[in-house]
């Protein structure tokens, strides 16, 4: 009894986590229709662990679909829920889209949860739930704003529904809410893999320096922050990937007050766009091109976490350094185009 189904796990987080999980003796299937992954990741994973992963490739909007997973596996001890869509521009321009998929694949997910009885379940949530805070550091007890994009919002029903949910029902369940997971794995095997242009600092910043994007859009300089770009909290994927392996072994150990926990996961550091390109030149010896440009709708000028609920419940520590996260992120991309240009030749 210690299979977790990962869903979206060959998405960014999703891998690295799977990952984690194996080096810490769990089983591991994942559910994942490449709408917004690579299936190679999942090889790669396979790789890193020497394990097989069974995966699933059905839509969770699917009930019938994701039923049979659990028709399948009946003995899955826990869920770690990643598949949902992520892009806060996307989700500003096409809200329906991330309403219909981020809210109804939740749900279907929770109705299997409930008729197999499933014990523990860790919903991927993010520090967007917070919306426009008024001051940062934030803690799990700060005020929920309201969503400043409907990414956002999905992130906070989605909480709503999850804690409505373990009221009603046995399983135990903890959210964590991701402030900015960024770099790559030490083998340089697994990383961010966005489709289309990026949306996120750091593929942007890699893709840029490598030569893909010739001029990286630094949104807005004008806020009120201390170099008047919009501050953020790295943290490196890996760091996050553990702490869902931590989630899994609090659940086990019933050291939860309720069925249902929030955890912070961030460094407790706010980091600004400008000075996270600045570390990632100085720590890679490389030189962006870069330009300011307009701001973006659902942007908030600043957000960094308290994480010390994480530490002290979960037992979670940070292993990972900023300078850690700009040069695996750029091994990554380094690593991507040497596979690239081996491929055409």
């Amino acid at each position: 009894m210690n299979k977790i189904l990962v869903t979206g796990g060959c998405g960014y987080i999703g891998t690295h986590t799977m990952v984690d999980l194996i080096e810490n003796g769990f089983d591991v299937i994942s559910i994942d229709n490449f709408s917004r992954s690579n299936p190679k990741m999942l090889e790669r994973v396979e790789k890193i662990t020497g394990k097989q992963i069974k995966n699933y490739a059905i839509d969770l909007c699917n009930f019938d679909a994701c039923r049979s997973v659990f028709l399948e596996n009946t003995d899955i001890k826990g869920i770690i829920h990643f598949a949902a869509f992520k892009a806060v521009n996307e989700s500003v321009e096409n809200p329906l889209l991330y309403f219909q998929n981020n809210l109804f694949s939740l749900i279907n997910l929770l109705k299997c949860v409930e008729e197999f009885a499933t014990p523990y379940f860790v919903f991927s949530s993010s520090c967007t739930v917070y919306g426009s805070p008024d001051e940062s550091p934030v803690s799990e007890s700060s005020p929920i704003k309201p969503g400043e994009s409907p990414y956002g919002i999905t992130k906070q029903m989605g909480e709503e529904i999850v804690s409505e949910f373990s009221k009603a029902n046995s399983t135990k369940c903890v959210s964590l809410r991701y402030f900015n997971p960024v770099g790559a794995h030490p083998s340089s095997l697994i990383g961010e893999l966005p489709i289309g242009k990026p949306q996120n600092l750091f593929p942007a910043i890699t893709q840029t320096a490598i030569g893909k994007i010739s001029k990286l859009t630094v949104h807005g300089n004008d806020y009120d922050t201390r170099d008047g770009s919009c501050i953020r909290d790295y943290i490196h994927v890996c760091d996050i990937a553990h702490a869902h392996t931590l989630s899994i072994n609090y659940l086990e150990a019933e050291k939860e007050k309720s069925n249902f926990s929030v955890f912070n996961l961030g460094t407790g550091v706010g980091v600004s766009v400008l000075e996270a390109i600045e570390t990632f030149e100085k720590v890679n010896k490389v030189k962006l091109n870069y330009e300011i440009g307009p701001k973006r709708p659902g942007d908030i000028m600043a957000i960094y976490a308290s994480n010390e609920l994480a530490k002290s419940e979960l037992g979670w520590s940070l292993k990972y350094s900023l300078a850690d996260m700009v040069s695996s992120s750029w091994k990554w991309e380094q690593k991507l185009k040497e596979e690239f240009d081996s491929s055409i030749k």
